[in-house]
């Protein structure tokens, strides 16, 4: 699982009189990664597409614009089956033909039903008006501006002109028309004229003879109309789209198919009479996919395993020839015995974690000579989300959310499903070890644990268990940095000797381990805080009490930092500036203990200023929440045994239903609010640390995906 899936390059080679098999052949077996001819072949040169493509990708285009159009989806899918080549033609020629007779019809009535509307709004102010269409054009003596302006501006412009006779102005929600008699000798136009200087804009009157409501609503019946025949036009492309979608599906993926096959001969290098197709596939599968080339064509095609690529961590794979029988290298034709591609990476690691292989891609896909960190991430990281937030409900919650994804989608969404299955999972684990916590309601004493001692470290007097879960935060970055520094160690020790791997794995591995030695051992005690030992004893409840190393063992550590520093000095000097990274490094992973407390204070806070709480006897203990009025005046009334912390909203005495109604509704708002942020805090810190803290050690990602030339039939079968 620390390793993708082994590949192999292989050279299938054969004669042109069978490529059409070839192909066909290989994009259903779909294992190989076909890559580009690169020139190396003498005499060959790269490959033209088959007959027909050119055909296959125009009846394509026209498929998925007919799908588009028609708002075809995977749920319109039909049986499966075989489509024949004459049948596809003439169905989609009568699809094509019904679509675009109705989509022009649409287009049409679309266009006249937007025309009507942009006419009936621009009657509007006509209307506001009253006036008749007729009466405000059409004189000879008289002209006549219509527009949306202020009436006390206009009258005012029209007094001072001098090109004006007399002129009456009708006013009506925004709009004016003004009428004008020119004096004897004014210029043309004197009416717009004299508005120049007024904030006015004019209005071409329609050509019609009604009053402007009795238009509007001619308009209006005729836009109705219109509205009517599209809803018959929409109806009837429901009904082709009801008919023809199945058969869409199909056909988009029959010519596919068909337009990928007659495509691959791009990637090959071929002659007048002979190809040569190469590619990497999976070593498992070799055998079979030289079986399924020879039952199809025969000693007309020969396969090859070229070379096996061999895993090596130094970004660069090595490759190892593959013999033939007498012990010679196989090679193709005219090619070179061994590649310098890089495989394309197929990571292996199974269904459970499989999914978190979203993460790592999300960082970048391994390369083929990587360790392939998944199985790491997902031993880890829910572990690290479940800590964080520990409770039972909203792990419940979060494993609920994952369920609802992993089984409602496919691809992406499907792995998220998981990864929050596995979240909650592990977040319900850990509420019932933090006490039982339901949304930060310690609910232990109900299932019979009334002495509960493990806490979160909110509690009143709990401060030891704030500073035991830091030591724990730090005591699982040291491990989770060993493992990364162990597979830099061997990484270095695969591609290079024992030497580099001491000089950049081994040295960092010595620095680690020697300053945290040295930290929790007895030596220079004095400033050292004393919870780093006492931790040990209230994490294993008093199991082991734990002072702290020897002060020989300090020694050792100071002595092993000494030496990483040593080596690092030796092999990589410029890194010497980070010869504290280890310490830093770890201490990156108090963010762990940070969100705990975090995330369990804030939905401690919900659930006090919702219900309130008290503190236990004497003033120790954990919070005890009131609920109700009466619990809240009982607790007032013995202040020598409790000690209020806040009254608490559903617990107010003068309007209990009011009080109770807000309260919970501030205790179902402020826990989403808490279970939304717990994904981004918890989520994020546990992401960021695996890919800085982690991966940073070891780990690059970059790799090729693995595209093998194929196509995982949904809607049709083989013939």
């Amino acid at each position: 699982m620390l390793r993708p899936e082994r590949m192999s390059k292989v050279s299938v080679t054969g004669s042109k009189r069978v490529i059409d098999e070839v192909i066909e052949t290989a994009y259903e077996h779909h294992s190989l990664h076909v890559t580009d001819y690169d020139g190396s072949h003498e005499g060959f040169e790269p490959g033209e597409s088959l007959e027909g493509a050119e055909e296959a990708n125009d009846r394509l285009v026209t498929v998925r614009s007919l799908e588009s159009i028609l708002e075809v989806d995977d749920e319109d899918a039909g049986p499966t089956g075989v489509l024949d080549d004459d049948e596809l033609e003439a169905e989609l020629a009568d699809v094509r033909e019904r679509v675009n007779e109705l989509t022009d019809r649409r287009d049409e009535l679309r266009d006249r039903v937007r025309d009507l509307q942009e006419e009936i709004d621009r009657m509007e102010p006509f209307a506001a008006l009253g006036i008749d269409l007729d009466l405000l054009r059409g004189y000879d003596s008289l002209e006549v501006v219509v527009g949306e302006a202020k009436a006390d501006p206009v009258e005012d412009a029209l007094a001072a002109a001098d090109g004006i006779r007399a002129f009456e102005v009708f006013a009506g929600n925004g709009v004016v028309a003004a009428f004008a008699y020119p004096a004897e000798g004014a210029d043309d136009d004197v009416l717009q004229d004299a508005l120049v200087g007024v904030d006015i804009a004019l209005l071409e009157v329609p050509e019609a003879e009604t009053s402007p409501t009795e238009y509007v609503d001619e308009l209006e019946a005729e836009k109705r109309e219109l509205e009517a025949d599209l809803e018959d036009v929409e109806t009837e492309l429901d009904a082709v789209r009801e008919e023809a979608a199945s058969f869409l599906l199909r056909a988009e993926e029959q010519l596919t198919i068909e337009a990928e096959q007659k495509q691959a001969p791009l990637s090959f290098a071929t002659t007048e009479n002979a190809f040569i197709a190469e590619g990497w596939i999976p070593t498992s599968t070799v055998d079979e996919f030289a079986a399924a080339i020879d039952d199809a064509v025969g000693d007309h095609a020969d396969v090859e395993e070229v070379e096996r690529a061999e895993f090596t961590p130094d970004g660069d794979h090595h490759t190892e020839a593959v013999h033939d029988d007498e012990g010679r290298e196989a090679a193709t034709d005219g090619g070179p015995e061994a590649s310098e591609e890089t495989p394309p990476v197929v990571q292996d690691n199974g269904d459970i974690a499989g999914p978190f292989e979203l993460l790592v891609k999300s960082f970048g896909r391994p390369k083929y000579s990587e360790f392939d960190p998944t199985l790491l991430v997902f031993l880890t990281f829910p572990l690290m989300f479940g800590f964080m937030i520990g409770d039972l409900g909203y792990g419940i919650l979060y494993a609920g959310i994952g369920v609802y994804l992993y089984t409602s989608f496919e691809d992406t969404l499907r792995e998220m499903g998981a990864i929050a299955i596995w979240a909650g999972l592990f977040t319900m684990l850990f509420g019932v070890y933090y006490g039982f916590d339901i949304f930060g309601y310690h609910a232990y004493p109900h299932f019979g644990f009334e002495h509960w001692a493990i806490s979160k470290g909110l509690g009143p007097g709990a401060t030891e268990w704030a500073l035991s879960w830091l030591v724990l935060s730090v005591l699982f970055g040291i491990l989770h940095l060993n493992v990364g520094f162990v597979l830099s160690f061997l990484k270095n020790y695969r591609i290079h000797d024992l030497e580099h791997a001491l000089y950049e794995g081994g040295s960092w591995l010595l620095l680690l381990n020697g300053a945290w030695l040295w930290i929790f051992s007895q030596h220079v005690a004095g400033p050292k805080p004393g919870f780093l030992f006492d931790s040990i004893s209230v994490l294993t409840l008093g199991a082991i009490e734990f002072s702290g190393f020897p002060v020989v063992v300090g020694y050792l550590g100071l002595a092993l930092a000494g030496v990483g520093a040593l080596l690092l000095a030796i092999g990589e000097p410029a890194e010497l500036v980070e010869v504290l990274s280890p310490i830093v490094n770890v201490v990156s992973y108090a963010r762990i203990m940070a969100v705990l407390l975090a995330k369990g204070g804030m939905a401690l806070a919900v659930n006090l200023l919702a219900f309130g709480a008290y503190i236990g006897e004497g003033g120790e203990g954990s919070f005890h929440f009131i609920f109700t009025p009466s619990h809240l005046e009982y607790v007032q009334s013995h202040p020598d045994s409790y000690e209020l912390v806040f009254a608490g909203l559903t617990t107010a005495p003068d309007m209990p239903i009011v009080g109770l109604v807000v309260g919970v509704l501030v205790a179902i708002v402020g826990h989403v609010v808490v279970l939304l942020l717990g994904i981004t805090s918890a989520g994020i810190q546990g992401v960021r640390l695996e890919y800085v803290e982690f991966f940073g050690k070891f780990y690059e990602g970059g790799g090729e995906p693995y595209t093998p030339f194929g196509y995982d039939r949904e809607y049709t079968a083989n013939e």
